[in-house]
């Protein structure tokens, strides 16, 4: 290995020690919270360092989701790598998402920097660029596989498959951001378990989107 080689893989090794420290600090204690001294201190670095890789506290932060963006996108391509049939496929996506959010919540929690436009402002266009290839990849999956159960005759042909995606996710993220914030509230004051109504409401919007055919395919397989 050449000393090119050896220094690229020293910067990408750094870079990563860099992003082990400011996962568990952001974990911690959150975007606002957290500070670079903080992450400087975890990694054993000086926070001069820091700013040599990445350009802000919020590049950092994205780098970190990216990590949270790859490994629900890996998911999604273990969930859907069988032979069951595309519908089949399409409901497990819901499924796996809610195993994405129980066994990754901290990764989960991170999604919501895209709810502040106020907190782009900090981040640079490299950053906001990957971050946008990751997030546009697992949406590429999602739409692909609506567009494959139209073609197959299984989702009607009048669903139009980015809006459909767009709706299957806003469905089952809004329950989950208010599981995991206000389970207890909802159980206490209204006696109702949000686990059950995500599982409704994802059945219900199932419902919608299947051919006659399809109906009878998905009871036959379940």
């Amino acid at each position: 290995m050449g000393i090119p080689e050896r220094k690229e893989r020293e910067k990408e090794h750094r870079r990563e020690e860099i992003l082990n420290a400011a996962q568990g600090v952001f974990f911690e204690k959150g975007l606002q919270t957290a500070t670079m001294d903080e992450i400087a201190e975890a990694a054993e670095l000086s926070k001069g360092t820091l700013y040599l890789y990445y350009k802000s506290k919020e590049d950092l932060y994205l780098g970190v989701m990216i990590r949270g963006m790859d490994i629900l996108h890996n998911m999604f391509v273990e969930a859907t790598s069988t032979d069951e049939p595309t519908i089949v496929k399409i409901k497990h996506l819901g499924d796996t998402y809610y195993r994405y959010f129980k066994e990754h919540r901290s990764f989960f929690r991170m999604f919501n920097f895209f709810l502040n436009p106020l907190l782009h402002t900090q981040v640079s266009e490299e950053m906001m660029g990957l971050c946008d290839s990751g997030n546009q990849k697992i949406w590429k999956l999602v739409i692909d596989l609506i567009q494959r159960g139209i073609d197959e005759g299984d989702i009607r042909s009048t669903v139009d498959p980015a809006e459909c995606a767009i709706i299957l996710w806003s469905n089952s993220n809004g329950i989950m951001m208010r599981m995991d914030t206000q389970e207890e509230y909802f159980k206490k004051m209204l006696g109702v378990d949000l686990e059950r109504v995500m599982q409704k409401s994802m059945a219900m919007l199932f419902e919608t989107m299947l051919t006659d055919s399809a109906r009878q395919k998905v009871v036959s397989v379940s």
